[in-house]
């Protein structure tokens, strides 16, 4: 029998079947809105290559992370192939183009549009969901119900930020950030409704973790994007080339490191699990963000570093430079820690080399700090690869990970 777009049919959420489904092309599309997403905000940052630049840029990194990362909880659940669920989507992606295209001038006369797009984004979604799932799982629409009174009320802080002076602004924003990562830990208690509980976050782990890499992959590529695009600006030299090929290496060492192993391992932890929700909202809602916003920053380094290869490095630049590397090991350590019960020793040897060459570089040549971190990176992923190799069989890897 032919499938209807009726909410009655249940047809709207996923079967077990569906769930263990890879990803559909009405996410990769959504996905693609993010791609300029992050050129813009890899852009903003450049132009203004300061500590209150990096500031305000850390406002549009959390905030797009965290619409990406609701929407694909969402579809986790509920099957993109049927059209509500498709337009759901394409209507996102529409708000999500006029969001980031506020994002050069957020902080200016485009901040209203910034926050009424995000909001609408947030609270839009979590309304279809409040819809999709009445009459069919009663405790996953309550639980919507919640997340949305949370939205509702972060959008105030949202809209009272875009009204108010660029100062105020920044940190008003900060804080409707703030309010939101705490609703998830506090189980979006709401007095009156109760709290969510872990059975109400029972996702697929396989399509979780599927999303979520597809998410790096966007943000190594925009990385190679950016890298390009300032090249392609430049006049060919010796130099340039080869600070082409370092930023190069830098973001295929980053895909070595997240990919070769704790991407797999997160999938298989959330199907094992006993509460998959709860170890979820560690491994891909939070412990993602550092691994985002390391690729990012170290995208942001390698375009300012093509147009300005010998400037002398103050602490924003070393902050990138480190801080982009630093944050991204940190992001990849928790995501194993929690997975598989191990501490990848090379990890934390990492971030404590780039945070030495923090704290010694500043008044060097940004070209001489850049090519240490690179090496540092390149140190951690054959440390990682020496490592598994020892492990002849990915079972044996596993147990011996967790101590069985």
């Amino acid at each position: 029998m032919a499938h209807t777009d009726t909410k009655a049919d249940d047809h709207w959420v996923k079967d077990g079947d569906q769930r263990e489904r890879t990803v559909g092309f009405p996410e990769l599309f959504f996905d693609l809105v993010f791609v300029f997403a992050l050129i813009q905000l890899s852009h903003f940052i450049v132009e203004d290559f300061t500590l209150a630049g990096l500031t305000e840029g850390g406002v549009f990194a959390l905030a797009l992370w965290w619409v990406w990362i609701h929407t694909a909880w969402v579809t986790n659940r509920l099957d993109p192939e049927r059209m509500p669920v498709r337009a759901l989507l394409f209507g996102l992606m529409f708000l999500g183009l006029l969001m980031s295209s506020a994002i050069p001038k957020a902080f200016e006369e485009r901040g209203l549009m910034f926050a009424a797009t995000y909001v609408a984004m947030q609270l839009g979604r979590s309304l279809f969901a409040i819809y999709a799932f009445n009459g069919v799982m009663e405790n996953v629409r309550r639980n919507f119900v919640r997340v949305s009174l949370w939205f509702a009320l972060s959008a105030i802080l949202w809209i009272w930020g875009a009204l108010s002076d660029p100062h105020a602004r920044l940190i008003i924003w900060y804080g409707a950030l703030l309010l939101e990562f705490l609703a998830p830990e506090l189980r979006f208690v709401v007095p009156g409704y109760g709290r969510s509980t872990t059975e109400d976050w029972d996702i697929s782990g396989e399509h979780m973790a599927e999303r979520c890499g597809l998410f790096v992959m966007i943000c190594l590529g925009e990385s190679i994007l950016a890298t390009g695009r300032s090249f392609s600006d430049q006049d060919i030299s010796p130099l340039i080339v080869v600070i082409l090929a370092g930023s190069f290496l830098a973001t295929g060492l980053m895909w070595w490191i997240y990919f070769h192993f704790g991407h797999e391992k997160a999938s298989q932890e959330i199907e094992e699990s006993d509460e998959p929700g709860e170890v979820a909202l560690h491994v891909f809602t939070y412990a993602h963000i550092p691994v985002v916003a390391g690729i990012i920053l170290c995208a942001v380094a390698a375009e300012h570093l093509i147009a300005h290869p010998v400037e002398t490095g103050g602490l924003a630049r070393a902050l990138v430079i480190c801080g982009g590397p630093m944050v991204f090991l940190a992001g990849n350590l928790w995501v194993k820690r929690v997975t598989t019960g191990y501490l990848p020793w090379s990890h934390i040897a990492g971030i404590a080399a780039l945070l030495a060459l923090l704290l010694v570089t500043r008044g060097w040549v940004t070209l001489w700090t850049a090519a240490l971190a690179v090496c540092i990176l390149f140190a951690v992923a054959i440390w990682e690869y020496r490592r598994l190799a020892r492990i002849p069989h990915e079972a044996d890897e596993v147990g011996e990970l967790r101590g069985e």
